[in-house]
């Protein structure tokens, strides 16, 4: 049986990737093969399966994995997802933002000209749930690429996006105007397996929490 105890988890590729091997080989699980290959996606004997973060709750929900490491922001935005929230792993932290480009607020200014504003945004439901919970009209633009673009080019007023450092956004004239939420790495669980493989899933928890 493997330091997973028979269970399969869903690792997310990029920022979170190093700190999410670093936590599974204080389990005792062999990274190695993940660390050393790039373009590999299911590691069977290590009970790895590598993905885009955005798809690890899909995957858990599906039971494709019993369990898997996803940040914040992606639960937030995939909110409809049948998954479970075990515990917050603490590393990965940024925070989901709204930002504009420097000096008098175009943002304030479309709302106070036009009643609404537009925002271009990777996360489009958390966006227009926030603008929705603080009162105030919002034109979602749903973008893939560097949302920093949106208001340098005229697509948006305003972005909602996450940073961990605000590097980029002063590299490209923005300023942050508003904090949503702050995020970080968590641990989550298909609801099934988590009934069914309860004991592995519990002594698991127990050893990510004892750290």
């Amino acid at each position: 049986m493997s330091a997973l105890s028979g269970l399969r988890i869903a690792v997310p590729r990029g920022a979170l990737l190093g700190e999410t091997l670093d936590v599974l080989d204080r389990l005792g699980v062999d990274t190695a093969e993940v660390r050393s290959n790039d373009r590999k996606l299911l590691f069977e004997d290590a009970g790895i399966v590598t993905m885009r973060p955005s798809d690890v709750p899909t995957y858990v929900e599906a039971g494709a994995a019993d369990i898997g490491i996803t940040g914040k922001d992606v639960l937030v935005e995939q909110a409809e997802r049948e998954v479970y929230e075990l515990h917050d792993l603490g590393f990965g932290a940024c925070r989901m933002i709204l930002a504009t480009v420097e000096g008098p607020d175009p943002a304030e200014e479309a709302l106070r000209r036009l009643g609404m504003v537009r925002v271009a945004t990777k996360y489009p439901k958390l966006a227009a749930a926030y603008f929705e919970r603080t009162g105030r009209q919002a034109e979602i633009v749903e973008v893939k690429g560097s949302v920093e673009l949106a208001p340098l080019t005229g697509l948006a007023e305003a972005i909602v996006d996450l940073t961990a450092t605000g590097t980029t956004l002063r590299e490209n004239g923005l300023v942050e105007r508003e904090t949503i939420f702050e995020a970080t790495a968590r641990l989550i669980a298909n609801p099934v397996a988590h009934k069914l493989k309860a004991a592995a899933i519990d002594d698991l928890l127990g050893r990510v929490r004892a750290g």
